[in-house]
């Protein structure tokens, strides 16, 4: 049976790896579980950040490309990721950390019922803060003991995912013929005025909602603070071998299924050139290190573990407030 469960992970592109730790770990509070490469390219980090073990739909993750360019923002593109916190007193408790932190934000509004929080990371990365306080469905995550934000107010995952796009009838039509979305309602933003069609599937919910808003403007132009693409999940890989031949029938360009180690994916590429990925549960992060050490050292998948010295002598170490991860 083929099903959506909901989102996966975000993949975006950084400029600065450090930096980039520096943001999601001790800005936003979350835990570095996989400090990888990109498997495609290894010559560039590929970092994974997410609730204490990086469960599925709780990760956000960057590739660092140092000579990226900035964004030249446009349609037909994933415009910004949203991350879940439990309560609207998280969404407080993070604007006074951002003011901190002199982190860019805007004040926060009730967006589609849900308290927000909107800023963007020194990438200009767009992102929003999502509260569940009134949600029905909350997925199982776990908060991180050594996180520097208290547990009551820790990041709980990945909230709605906005795209925008340039025929929005022909891509609303795959989201329902091929995902099997079905349209949930439309909300007008409060503070851009823009009318913003809200997609889900499952359970429903902040969890797995896309918001897709009609954009006729000149398409994006990516570099650093763009995403790269939106993963979601699926239950194991003969369900992934299904939606391959699925969305093939369905005249889509994809990749063949690929084994990413910490679990298996395929990629899609859009009429519109938006990039989704499907990846499965499991079997994650804890397959080739302990829990206590996650996100330690540099871990590689067994295909690239001969190239192990090569591959480090490329990478610069990460800096932290405390040193560098790599110590």
């Amino acid at each position: 049976m083929r099903q959506i469960l909901g989102h996966h992970h975000a993949s975006g592109i950084t400029k600065d790896a450090s930096d980039n730790y520096h943001f999601y770990a001790e800005i936003l509070g979350m835990r570095l579980v996989k400090k990888t490469v990109n498997q495609d390219s290894p010559d560039m980090y590929h970092l994974f950040f997410g609730d204490r073990i990086g469960n599925e739909g709780t990760d956000i993750t960057f590739f660092e490309i140092p000579m990226a360019g900035r964004t030249w923002r446009g349609s037909d593109s994933i415009t910004r990721i949203s991350l879940r916190v439990p309560t609207d007193a998280a969404i407080h408790y993070f604007k006074q950390r951002f003011d901190d932190f002199n982190v860019p934000y805007k004040e926060p509004v009730r967006i589609n019922s849900r308290l927000t929080l909107e800023f963007e990371d020194f990438d200009q990365q767009r992102l929003a803060l999502v509260s569940d306080e009134n949600e029905a469905y909350v997925p199982h995550y776990e908060p991180w003991d050594n996180s520097p934000v208290p547990t009551e107010y820790q990041i709980a995952g990945l909230g709605p995912f906005q795209l925008d796009v340039s025929d929005i009838d022909s891509f609303e039509e795959m989201l329902k013929n091929v995902f099997s979305y079905r349209i949930a309602r439309s909300f007008v933003h409060p503070g851009t005025g823009d009318t913003i069609r809200v997609y889900s599937v499952n359970k429903g919910g902040s969890s797995d909602e896309l918001h897709v808003k009609h954009n006729i403007s000149e398409r994006e132009r990516p570099g650093r603070g763009s995403m790269h693409h939106i993963a979601l999940q699926v239950k194991d890989e003969a369900e992934l071998e299904e939606w391959l031949g699925w969305l093939r029938e369905n005249g889509l360009m994809t990749s063949p299924v690929i084994d990413r180690f910490f679990f298996k994916s395929l990629y899609i590429t859009t009429p519109e050139r938006i990039v989704i990925e499907l990846a499965t549960n499991g079997p994650g992060f804890l397959e080739n290190e302990q829990e206590a050490t996650l996100g330690e050292q540099l871990s590689l998948p067994p295909f690239l573990e001969a190239d192990r010295v090569e591959i480090e002598s490329r990478l610069a170490p990460i800096r932290t407030t405390g040193g560098s991860a790599d110590e």
